[in-house]
C-alpha cells in the first residue's frame, strides 16, 4: 500500500471529521468511556481550519482515501477544534515560544503502519525550518505511548472539562528539537 503525504486543504474537512470521528470511536475505546468520546467528538476533537490555511495540517492519502492527518501550529492555540475557538488566534515567537503538534488522527485500518510517524517527522522538520527550538502537545491517553517512542517527554497531567460534568483526561508533553 502506498501512502501520499500532502497539505491538507478546505476540500478535505469533510473527510477528515469522518476519520477524526472513525478514529477517535475506534482507538480511544480502551482508554475513555462512550460518553467522554461522543462528548470530545462535539465539543473538542475536530479539523481546526487554522492549520489548514496556515499550510501547517497534513494528511496521508492511499488513492482512494485519507488515512491519517496530523499538523503543527506557530500558533498559540494548544488543542482543540474550530468548535473550540473564541476568537484571534495569536502567533508564537519562534524564539521564546514552542510549536504545537495538533489535531494526530489514523483511520483504524492503518494504525501502526508508519502514518502518524511519517506525518509527525514531516511536521517536526516544518517547526524546525520555521525557527522553533521546541515542540509540545497534549496527548489524549490512546497516544501517549506514540509520542513518547519519539521522545516527547511528560510535564503535566491534566484534565478537560467537557459539558455535562464530563472530563477528559490528556497529558501535556514538551520535545526539545534544535
Amino acid at each position: 500500500m502506498k501512502t501520499k503525504i500532502r497539505k491538507a486543504a478546505n476540500e478535505d474537512i469533510p473527510a477528515l471529521e469522518a476519520l477524526i470521528s472513525i478514529s477517535v470511536r475506534s482507538l480511544s475505546h480502551n482508554y475513555y468511556t462512550e460518553r467522554q468520546i461522543e462528548s470530545a467528538l462535539i465539543n473538542l476533537f475536530g479539523v481546526d481550519s487554522q492549520l489548514i490555511a496556515d499550510g501547517t495540517y497534513y494528511l496521508a492519502e492511499t488513492k482512494d482515501q485519507i488515512c491519517g492527518c496530523g499538523g503543527w501550529s506557530k500558533r498559540k492555540t494548544l488543542f482543540g477544534g474550530d468548535q473550540t475557538k473564541t476568537g484571534e488566534d495569536d502567533l508564537l515567537d519562534p524564539e521564546i515560544d514552542l510549536a504545537r503538534i495538533r489535531a494526530f488522527f489514523v483511520h483504524p485500518e492503518f494504525a501502526r503502519h508508519g502514518i502518524g510517524s511519517r506525518i509527525l517527522q514531516y511536521c517536526e522538520e516544518a517547526a524546525l525550518n520555521s525557527g522553533f527550538k521546541a515542540l509540545e502537545l497534549v496527548a489524549t491517553l490512546p497516544g501517549l505511548a506514540f509520542y513518547r517512542t519519539f521522545g516527547y517527554q511528560a510535564v503535566e497531567e491534566f484534565e478537560i472539562a467537557l459539558p455535562g460534568e464530563v472530563v477528559l483526561p490528556v497529558m501535556k508533553m514538551k520535545k526539545k528539537i534544535l
